[in-house]
């Protein structure tokens, strides 16, 4: 007998969607398909559109800033937050700082979420010193452990590399079989900007978007290409906000690079002029990189249908609006002392299901692949993001007529503000499971924190190296 049924819903996949119920033992999805027989629990999906629960790749949870600024969310109010918008997997970041050995950062956070977390979960590791053992050593131990993502910054001080030491780390990657992302803008150019704004007496948060120009994206995005290009090693772009971002991309992968990249929904449904707005609240929207233009969200929803870009990710870096976020340098900061990032982890999937699902923008079946069944396969989650026999049974029962108007301090995070504030989206996740447990039910939050458990990446095509870059080279003595 079953454990859980799933009985009269639509189910969406990445490849497709059919009326089916589906069915839960244990941990797992045993069956989809008609008539499934009897079960200790059954859940009614009639009218409702049974998914994937969503996979957010890009998180900042618990985690300090390379300013030594402690972000808002726990993994317990994180995750609570996460699954109220219907996710029930994440990547947060393992963050190294200078001087730091990065198997201690690592152990240190695993140990934060194994304590907090209400779902599953896995690392990006931001490498920011290569030093002693860090990269000859620890790197290659934890890649075998299953943390097969590594995160590098291009841009801020303290955390950021050089070009040689990028070169080193992914040399490294390539060797264990890992993915190399990028924070990819130009430091000079910003640095230059800001010094100019700043100088000049234009120091309130609307000048920040002019302070991270079009040019420091694509020069650094060209170059991490090139990297790639030049040593084989794959690497993600995360964050992708222009037009001439999708453009480099979209003629890196014409040439073979083996590159994935993504966009974020403030970029989607965002744009900078909205930090016009008077008042110092218009920090919480502040990022980086700044939200762009419309021509630019055009650029990018054809980049998502194509294919170019593969995966929408929230950048969840949540601040509070008080001295303990964004505010820690005083009220009257200059944009370049204010924390950069803003919550996304509840509001990404029902921005990106309005849009897609129920306004028809490229549709329910692209909905799940952008937001779950990608995502989950770039980084090596192979039991999570599909309705598959054997899969994890994490699934989101979503009611596609629900109509939810987002208010000023509505979220489940510990932010205290929703940068979406105002707007109203039609289609909502009723009920999430989490490995077959009902972890949510009709806005009620049912898991408990430590229950999440971390998941080890295995090797995935995206992780593969490509043969015959002219860093080869090197191994083959020429």
């Amino acid at each position: 007998m079953l454990d859980v049924l799933i009985e009269g819903g639509r189910v969406v996949t990445a490849d497709g969607s059919f009326d089916a119920d589906v069915g839960i033992v244990g941990e797992r999805i045993v069956a989809v398909g008609p008539d499934l027989g009897e079960a200790g629990r059954r859940i009614d999906a009639r009218g409702r559109l049974v998914m994937p629960g969503g996979v957010d790749t890009h998180c900042h949870v618990e985690q300090i800033s390379g300013a030594g600024l402690m972000n808002a969310d726990t993994f317990e109010s994180a995750t609570r937050s996460a699954l109220h918008g219907g996710t029930t997997s994440i990547v947060s970041f393992a963050a190294q700082h200078p001087g730091k050995r990065l198997r201690t950062v690592v152990d240190d956070y695993a140990a934060l979420a194994a304590r907090g977390a209400m779902i599953d979960h896995a690392f990006h590791m931001i490498v920011s010193d290569v030093s002693g053992e860090n990269l000859v050593r620890d790197l290659p131990e934890l890649i075998g452990e299953g943390h097969r993502s590594i995160k590098i910054f291009t841009t801020y001080d303290k955390v950021r590399l050089g070009d040689e030491d990028i070169l080193d780390v992914l040399w490294a990657a390539r060797a264990g079989g890992a993915l190399v992302c990028f924070h990819a803008e130009n430091d000079g150019l910003i640095r230059w900007m800001t010094r100019r704004l700043t100088a000049s007496g234009r120091t309130e948060p609307r000048f920040h978007p002019l302070s991270h120009p079009r040019a420091a994206e694509v020069e650094a995005l060209s170059r991490m290409c090139v990297f790639s290009e030049f040593t084989g090693q794959p690497i993600m772009l995360f964050h992708v906000s222009t037009r001439e971002g999708v453009e480099i991309v979209r003629a890196a992968r014409t040439r073979g690079v083996p590159v994935v990249a993504e966009t974020c929904p403030h970029y989607l449904f965002m744009t900078g002029d909205q930090l016009d707005a008077p008042g110092r609240d218009v920090a919480g929207l502040m990022c980086s990189p700044p939200q762009r233009r419309a021509d630019d969200q055009d650029a990018l929803w054809a980049g998502l249908g194509d294919g170019t870009l593969e995966v929408v990710s929230s950048d969840h870096a949540p601040y509070r609006l008080d001295r303990s976020g964004k505010f820690a340098n005083g009220a009257d900061a200059p944009f370049n002392r204010i924390a950069n990032g803003m919550p996304g982890l509840e509001v990404r999937l029902p921005l990106m299901f309005d849009a897609m699902v129920s306004r028809g923008r490229l549709g329910p079946e692209k909905f799940v692949e952008l937001t779950a069944t990608a995502p989950a396969a770039i980084f090596g989650l192979s039991a999570k993001g599909r309705i598959a026999v054997g899969a994890d049974a994490d699934i989101a029962i979503w009611n596609p007529d629900a109509r939810v108007t987002f208010a000023a301090d509505d979220l489940h995070d510990n932010t205290g503000y929703n940068p979406f504030a105002g707007r109203s989206v039609t289609g909502w996740p009723e009920t999430v499971l989490s490995r077959g447990e009902v972890v949510l039910s009709q806005g009620a939050c049912l898991a408990a924190p430590g229950r999440g458990r971390r998941i080890a990446m295995q090797r995935s095509d995206a992780m593969q190296a490509r043969s015959g870059a002219e860093a080869d080279r090197l191994d083959h003595g020429a």
